[in-house]
């Protein structure tokens, strides 16, 4: 089980070797080897250290969508509407709001704190949360208790920023885009199993009534999709504790005598102030990062609470095993799609234009929602033709949009003035995320609501709400700086 460190790292350890010709201490700025016109060899990627990595990000969509294709049905079940469909909306917002806005509170704390004790300890306690309050979700029977659960979720989770910091360290300027692409291919996947256990394992009792006729199930309906989430996470853990490595020592441990070091960098990540980051360079990728997850969580949850309400109510009426298959299959084609595509994507257009046209995708995604319920209106509720096509259509422009998380992923690693600086970065990334997440879902879901239960526009308020927030968006991307080796292109 013992490595060498160069070997743990990704880059070679004979000093002869071309990789070996760049390894950036802590003090490098991470992209500072394209400044250079010499093309450098590619350093191979440290697969098994990548791959556990990969892991930690599967197992957020694990935990986090599972729930999606089942939350109406059980707030409706639950009794806190008192029976009124047209206040599912809010409460289903809150609690899919709850998680981020906790994660969102601790974010910038765990990635500081991964940087002293290392990020493995960090990333174990984050996956030993997620384990624990995804069963304590499934077997919650009140309002109150899914609130504590995912709050609990949220606080001990700050594996994302973590986990990008990490493979950081594990990259250099050669192979980091290579790293980051594979981000989004595993949430595709996770986004493709997740809603499948949730959709097809809730209420295994009436599915499958000679398996799970026991008093539980009735009592617990949603607890198998939880649990076999769990059990996956669980499984996930166990792998991480057992083979990943740490790659570089903590910060504290480190030596500082070197007199260039400490000229380089006088300060370590620590002791370094936020307002130090506050530059463009770092401001416009974080930014839009997290306007990118605000927009991305606005849509899924008014995916999922679209296609659950009425038609009367101004969604499709599906129930939760199409929601779930739909966003499965979505998960499994966009997994496809990052993979033969979007390397090449991004070469041809570079990061920056890759990204602005997944932000421009949001324009016609959103505007299909009204679209899709006058069709099924003027249909009179059936589910024609011409009323899957456009499902597909709206689909397939969520693969346009996912593409734009590997840019943003590299462009925010692109920015951090050094490797000192790699844990805050993420980390101020991630908090901006994670409160954007946090704000989405109960915004998006209360103006639904609202807008249908006072007919506001038509009932179509919320609609135009995101078109305007779409276009802040698309304009704030265009000050986004250019990656260095695009520049110098």
């Amino acid at each position: 089980m013992s490595a060498h460190h160069d070997e743990t790292n990704g880059r070679a350890s004979d000093p002869g070797s071309p990789a070996s010709s760049y390894d950036p201490s802590p003090e490098t700025p991470l992209l500072s080897g394209q400044t250079t016109p010499r093309r450098r060899t590619r350093t191979p990627l440290p697969k098994l250290q990548i791959g556990i990595l990969m892991l930690v990000q599967l197992a957020e969509p694990i935990t986090g969508l599972v729930i999606y294709p089942f939350i109406n049905q059980l707030i409706a079940e639950v009794g806190i509407t008192g029976g009124d469909d047209k206040k599912i909306g809010y409460y289903a917002g809150l609690i899919e709001s709850l998680y981020y806005m906790t994660e969102a509170s601790t974010a910038l704390h765990w990635s500081r704190l991964s940087d002293r004790v290392g990020r493995k300890p960090v990333m174990l306690v984050g996956l030993i949360g997620s384990c624990l309050s995804i069963f304590a979700f499934g077997l919650s029977r009140t309002f109150a208790a899914l609130l504590i659960s995912r709050c609990i979720s949220g606080m001990l989770n700050g594996n994302a920023g973590v986990m990008k910091s990490m493979i950081g360290d594990l990259t250099d300027s050669t192979n980091m885009s290579q790293a980051f692409a594979l981000l989004p291919i595993v949430f595709c996947t996770g986004g493709t199993l997740s809603p499948l256990i949730g959709g097809t394992l809730a209420h295994p009792e009436q599915r499958w009534p000679h398996l799970f006729s026991g008093k539980f199930w009735y009592d617990y309906p949603y607890f198998l999709p939880c649990a076999v989430s769990g059990i996956l996470v669980a499984l996930f853990t166990l792998i991480m504790a057992i083979w990943l490595k740490e790659v570089r020592k903590p910060i504290a441990a480190e030596p500082s005598s070197s007199s260039d070091v400490e000229q380089a960098a006088p300060q370590t990540e620590t002791s370094l102030p936020l307002r130090a980051l506050m530059i463009p360079s770092v401001i416009y990728p974080v930014a839009n990062y997290g306007m990118l997850s605000l927009a991305d969580m606005c849509f899924l949850a008014l995916f999922a609470l679209f296609f659950a309400s009425p038609i009367d109510v101004g969604g499709l009426g599906f129930p939760p095993s199409i929601i779930g298959t739909l966003l499965g299959l979505l998960g499994l084609v966009d997994a496809v799609v990052q993979t033969l595509f979007f390397a090449r994507v991004v070469e041809r257009l570079g990061a920056k234009t890759t990204f602005r046209v997944g932000v421009f995708a949001l324009f016609p995604l959103f505007f299909l929602f009204p679209v899709l319920n006058w069709v099924i209106v003027w249909n009179g509720g059936e589910r024609t033709p011409l009323l899957w096509v456009l499902i597909t259509l709206q689909l397939s422009l969520v693969l346009l949009m996912d593409m734009s998380y590997a840019c943003i992923f590299m462009l925010i690693t692109a920015a951090a003035p050094n490797k000192r600086t790699l844990g805050a970065v993420n980390g101020l990334g991630q908090t901006v995320a994670s409160t954007a997440r946090a704000i989405s879902p109960a915004m998006v879901t209360s103006i639904f609501a609202a807008s249908k239960q006072y007919n506001l526009l038509g009932g179509n308020l919320v609609y135009v709400f995101m078109l305007g927030v779409i276009l802040a968006f698309f304009i704030l991307s265009g000050h986004l700086p250019e990656p260095p080796e695009e520049k110098q292109d």
